[in-house]
């Protein structure tokens, strides 16, 4: 195993930690020997663990603070005799020695690297979950307004596509509808196939209204209107499709209240044009 496989092992993790086994420290001490690089590694390990440590500091439970000294406390009030202590017990007479004292600091050190380190995997995991179950909420959401998305695309372009082919109809007649004296600036074209009846408004300049009225488009029909549908006129040259029609000599947009009347209201005539059948 190479040096880079080696540190990608995860092994520098280990040992900072108290993770690593008896022959893997060993191991990992020899490696250090013999390569900077790896000393250096597990530097930039303890320093990303000391600020990552100081910076997400989570305040443990009050529980486990009691929990902790219930242990430690029935570890001070077990017999214990000093001439013969426990293996692995360090008592205050052989404590005095400054290897175990030593061993005691180390000990407590491990001890306190391995909780920060049990607290931050713990912390790292919760955020994980948290960050994870926000993308898919965000991720559902997402998918859910592309679709809205692709349906709109889809219906303005199957809408582009019958207008592209009324449009470019030979038997398509284009009828000019200009403003009249009560609104000179207002202004349409129609797109009226009379062999399929389609019949398309495109808006020109048509104010806005008032919330309670809408626009009516009429065809007159031997000087008789028929309603062809209501419209707002929020934007500039959009294309509407209208009702269909296969006869007019002329085409009509009156105000009307909101949904339109059964009858025009010629004071409030807008715009009018004349079709080829009328000349």
């Amino acid at each position: 195993m190479n040096l880079k496989d080696y540190i990608a092992s995860g092994i520098i993790e280990s040992y900072v930690m108290g993770l690593a086994s008896e022959s893997e420290r060993a191991e990992f001490e020899q490696m250090c020997t013999q390569h900077p690089e790896l000393v250096a590694e597990r530097r930039k390990f303890e320093e990303r663990l000391e600020h990552h440590t100081s910076e997400h500091a989570v305040v443990p439970p009050s529980e486990v603070k009691v929990k902790i000294f219930e242990a430690l406390g029935n570890i001070d009030s077990r017999p214990m005799s000093s001439s013969n202590p426990p293996k692995g017990i360090i008592t205050m007479e052989n404590a005095k020695s400054p290897r175990n004292a030593g061993w005691l600091r180390f000990a407590a050190a491990a001890a306190v690297i391995l909780l920060i380190g049990t607290v931050v995997l713990y912390y790292q995991a919760s955020q994980e979950i948290k960050d994870l179950k926000a993308s898919n909420q965000d991720l559902s959401g997402t998918v859910q307004r592309l679709k809205i998305r692709v349906d709109t695309t889809q219906n303005i372009l199957d809408r582009l596509a019958n207008v592209d082919n009324v449009v470019s109809d030979p038997n398509t007649t284009v009828v000019n509808m200009v403003g009249t004296k009560v609104a000179p600036k207002s202004s349409a074209n129609i797109y009226w196939d009379s062999t399929n009846t389609s019949v398309y408004l495109v808006v020109k300049n048509m104010p806005k209204l008032p919330s309670d009225q809408q626009y009516q488009l009429w065809a007159l029909i031997d000087s008789k209107p028929k309603d062809l549908g209501v419209f707002d006129a929020t934007d500039n040259n959009v294309i509407l499709k209208m009702k269909n029609t296969q006869k007019a000599q002329a085409f009509a947009i009156t105000i009307e209240k909101k949904g339109g009347s059964p009858s025009p209201d010629l004071k409030k005539l807008q715009s009018m044009g004349k079709t080829m059948l009328t000349q």
